[in-house]
C-alpha cells in the first residue's frame, strides 16, 4: 500500500516456499528480497528488529487468533464510537447553518406585525422546538430534563 517498489512477484514465490518444512528465512533476507519498506534490523550487542505497527498487528494476528478477534472487535468499537461523535457533530452543525435561514422564514412567514414580543417569542420558541426535535428527537426542554446538571445550551 505505502510501497510502490515492493517485489510482488518475489513475494509469491517465497509464499510458496513457506510451505516447505525445511523454509527457513531472515528478517534481511525478506526486506532484500522483497524491497519491503517499515522493517529494519540492527545486528550486534544492541541489535533488534523494528517494524511498523500495522506490520507488527499482521505478524502477532496471523500467530494468534484471539489476539486478532481482539483488534477486529476494538476497530469496530471505535468505528461506532467515531460515527456517534460525527452524527452528533453534523446535527449540530446543520442546526446551527440553518438557524439565520429558519428564523428569517419564521419572521417574514409565520408572525403577523400586531404581536406583541412575547407572543412573537413563544412562535420562535415552538418552531425551535419543531427543529430541534427533527434533528435531535427531542425539545431543548425535553433535553433540559434528561440532563439536569449539564448548563447553558445543551
Amino acid at each position: 500500500m505505502y510501497n510502490a517498489d515492493f517485489n510482488a512477484a518475489t513475494y509469491a514465490e517465497i509464499m510458496l516456499e513457506a510451505r516447505l518444512n525445511c523454509f527457513i528465512m531472515s528478517v534481511k533476507q525478506w526486506v532484500s528480497r522483497t524491497n519491503s519498506k517499515g522493517i529494519v534490523t540492527k545486528v550486534g550487542r544492541y541489535g533488534s528488529t523494528y517494524v511498523y505497527k500495522e506490520i507488527a498487528f499482521k505478524f502477532a494476528s496471523s500467530g494468534s487468533a484471539q489476539f486478532k478477534l481482539y483488534l477486529i472487535k476494538e476497530f469496530e468499537r471505535l468505528k461506532k464510537e467515531e460515527q456517534a461523535l460525527l452524527g452528533w457533530s453534523a446535527k449540530r452543525e446543520l442546526a446551527k447553518i440553518n438557524y439565520q435561514i429558519h428564523t428569517d422564514a419564521i419572521k417574514v412567514n409565520l408572525i403577523p406585525p400586531e404581536l406583541t414580543p412575547q407572543q412573537i417569542s413563544i412562535i420562535y420558541a415552538s418552531e425551535a422546538d419543531v427543529l430541534n426535535t427533527t434533528l435531535f428527537g427531542m425539545t431543548a426542554k425535553q433535553c433540559r430534563d434528561k440532563n439536569p446538571d449539564k448548563k447553558g445550551n445543551v
